[in-house]
């Protein structure tokens, strides 16, 4: 089973304002409203490729609900801890002149509320694989990541964590199965500009030396970069296409790599080609990349 870890999951009401104005009344052009978190975009893209999910965390209130019942449309299984005090965040992302975005709160989660989750960490194996993905709400500890991982090391299952700075460094430790920071985090830890997929190879071999056994560095439009546990590096351009919305780009190509193993029995060449087009495809279109659109796209890859 593959599990997802979302801290701070949200309905995302997404509005395009034609010449957005403040201090007056404006109408909406277009607007939907999609259950948002790096893990559940995980969750959604790898249900589209026919593979099963739970996705984990916390949730509150109506807005909790709405977002369970969201993702059972797309095909998820969650198992979400209820949280008592305040409701699951609402964040809206306005298209306009320019893009603005007002991300809410999230619920008061309690220690209590971080113990049941544990609880249900206890029942993987090393058959299964993690994925921990995005911030850690003000509720939290901000050693939610590594207290996580140290949990669940004696039951050997892979870990997959896509985090920034602090939150990654302090897990390599542990030796994660895959980290996927992109070329400006991966720039930001060493303190360095990283343009060209030269330049961020012997970076990616530093954060295997620290632990990591896997490191795939998302480019955007300058491609991807895979540094395998083996040593062997895989280079690949961007796919042709019209980016649209490069939101969940990220998080689709960390769920088109677990799949590409899954489906490969870890031949790495080849999660990594499905990675960058599931990355790609999902930029090239209004919503998260489809199986079909993956498929296309790789077709007119090559490593």
């Amino acid at each position: 089973m593959i599990y997802t870890v979302t801290f701070n999951p949200s309905l995302d009401y997404i509005i395009q304002v034609d010449h957005f104005m403040t201090g007056q009344i404006n109408k909406t052009t277009y607007e939907k409203i999609l259950p948002g978190g790096k893990g559940i975009n995980v969750a959604i893209v790898l249900a589209n490729f026919g593979h099963e999910s739970t996705a984990l965390g916390f949730m509150a209130g109506f807005t909790g609900k709405e977002i369970e019942h969201r993702l059972e449309n797309f095909g998820c299984s969650s198992s979400f801890i209820q949280v008592k005090e305040g409701f699951s965040r609402i964040n809206v992302k306005m298209k306009s002149d320019e893009e603005t975005e007002i991300n809410g709160m999230g619920p008061a989660t309690q220690q209590e509320d971080i113990e049941k989750l544990f609880d249900q960490l206890k029942v993987l194996t090393d058959q299964d694989i993690l994925v921990i993905s995005g911030s850690i709400p003000s509720t939290l500890p901000d050693t939610m990541y590594e207290q996580i991982i140290e949990y669940v090391q004696p039951n050997h299952c892979k870990v997959v964590v896509d985090a920034t700075n602090t939150l990654l460094m302090k897990v390599l430790r542990y030796h994660p199965f895959l980290i996927k920071p992109n070329n400006i985090e991966l720039g930001e830890i060493f303190d360095v500009t990283l343009n060209t997929q030269e330049e961020v190879i012997p970076y990616a071999h530093k954060l295997q030396e620290l632990g990591a056994r896997n490191i795939l560095v998302s480019m955007a439009g300058k491609g991807a970069v895979l540094l395998d546990e083996s040593g062997k590096e895989y280079r690949l351009p961007a796919p042709r296409g019209n980016v649209i919305n490069s939101v969940g780009a990220g998080d689709s190509m960390v769920a088109g790599f677990i799949s590409g193993c899954i489906e490969s029995n870890y031949d790495y060449e080849y999660a990594f080609l499905k990675g960058v087009c599931s990355g790609s495809a999902s930029a090239f279109s209004e919503n998260l990349c489809t199986k079909e659109e993956v498929e296309a796209l790789m077709k007119t890859m090559k490593l």
